[in-house]
């Protein structure tokens, strides 16, 4: 094959062009762009809160970061419903002895067949989050 010849360059193997300078000039007026987007989505960091122990909840301290970007009530209605899913995740009531004895008499096969209620709930969690993340962090 002819090695290609774009304003006066020659790609170092012969059979791509090098790039124009005008469309390095694109590439990267799009990464300031990418880099300027970026920055106005900061993630932020809720903690955990363990003052009930190890159960999974999270603080209701609002993080600086969201200070004049949402409202304080919707950050804690969000917060408050994330702390009820994962009491009901951790709920231990029959169904959970169920899908122990089940998982002992099967040699835990039967979690490749079904879901646990706490994976059940996990994606309930996630969809939850998905959602707030669309609709009001967004």
């Amino acid at each position: 094959a002819q090695p290609r010849a774009t304003h006066g360059c020659r790609s170092q193997l012969g059979t791509h062009p090098a790039p124009s300078p005008c469309s390095m000039a694109t590439e990267f007026h799009n990464l300031q762009e990418m880099q300027h987007s970026t920055s106005l989505a900061t993630k932020v960091y809720i903690q955990r809160d363990y003052s009930e122990g190890t159960v999974c909840r999270f603080q209701n301290k609002f993080p600086s970061e969201l200070d004049n970007r949402i409202e304080r009530t919707l950050l804690e209605e969000t917060l408050k419903t994330l702390n009820a899913y994962y009491v009901e995740a951790e709920k231990i009531g029959g169904q959970s002895y169920l899908e122990g004895c089940l998982a002992c008499a099967t040699a835990y096969i039967i979690f490749l067949c079904m879901e646990t209620r706490y994976e059940k709930v996990l994606k309930k969690i996630s969809g939850y989050i998905q959602e707030q993340n669309e609709k009001i962090y967004a």
